[in-house]
């Protein structure tokens, strides 16, 4: 994987991607942020030596290079999954890329269904912590201690002082901003109503289908980290709708600007 890792990076390093300072993956219909960024370079990944493919329909697939708010960035535009049959080294390679191009944080958003039932779509949440329900690890492979400390401690995962930030700036711009315990699972398929009851037994708080391996990865490099979710549904196994995935993604894009303004403002002060 090293190999992979700096034949890619240096790819990337040839096309102008030079020493970005953030890092940032956009989940299901978040993809506006893209809007706010002076863009400099933009690559399919498709075109990237080792990267995957997006195959899902509304993640884009591309790596983008900029400023916003005076930082460099690298943004992933669309990210991988679990449930397009990628695995979990897949589906990070690109957080260990970013974290060799040189970024020192990692921002991660997400569309999520919130399990807590005081929690309302449209609405975000910060996550502070999260279950893996992934059945797997993207750190148990053959030399992994060569990229970082196999036994990776998980005891703080989201930063503290980034998630401190995020609430305080969410304070001052009026955002409604919960925080709670992200559940991971594989998907693609949505929940039934007795696994929404499990999850909200074990602890979660939302649900979704990323970001966990992200997160595991980023510990893993020491690189600090912090993710948002949009809450696009309500997760009431007593009053269940069959889901529509259109009224999710709208979902999303009106909860869009409340997190371009968080991360825009987080971004500043880093």
């Amino acid at each position: 994987m090293i190999k992979y890792i700096e034949e890619t990076t240096e790819f990337l390093q040839g096309r102008g991607f030079e020493s970005p300072e953030i890092g940032i993956i956009l989940g299901t219909g978040l993809g506006q942020l893209i809007n706010e960024i002076e863009i400099i370079k933009e690559i399919s990944y498709n075109h990237i030596p080792n990267f995957p493919t997006a195959t899902v329909e509304f993640h884009k697939g591309k790596l983008i290079y900029g400023k916003i708010e005076n930082k460099t960035v690298v943004v992933m535009q669309g990210r991988f999954h679990l449930y397009e049959g990628y695995s979990l080294q897949d589906v990070t390679y690109p957080v260990r890329v970013m974290h060799k191009l040189g970024i020192k944080t990692l921002l991660v958003s997400n569309a999520s269904g919130a399990i807590n039932l005081d929690f309302k779509k449209g609405e975000l949440m910060l996550i502070d912590d999260h279950i893996n329900l992934q059945g797997g690890s993207p750190l148990a492979f053959k030399g992994v201690e060569q990229l970082g400390s196999r036994f990776t401690d998980m005891s703080a995962p989201y930063d503290l002082k980034i998630n401190a930030k995020l609430e305080s700036i969410a304070k001052d711009n009026n955002i409604n901003l919960q925080k709670g315990v992200y559940a991971s699972v594989i998907g693609p398929q949505l929940e039934t109503r007795a696994e929404y009851r499990y999850l909200k037994i074990i602890g979660a708080d939302a649900v979704g289908m990323s970001t966990v391996p992200e997160v595991i990865v980023a510990n893993h490099l020491d690189l600090p980290v912090a993710a948002v979710s949009v809450l696009t549904d309500e997760c009431d196994p007593n009053d269940l709708k069959p889901i529509n995935i259109d009224e999710i993604i709208a979902m999303a894009g009106k909860a869009e600007p409340s997190m371009i303004l968080l991360f825009k403002e987080l971004i500043k002060s880093l």
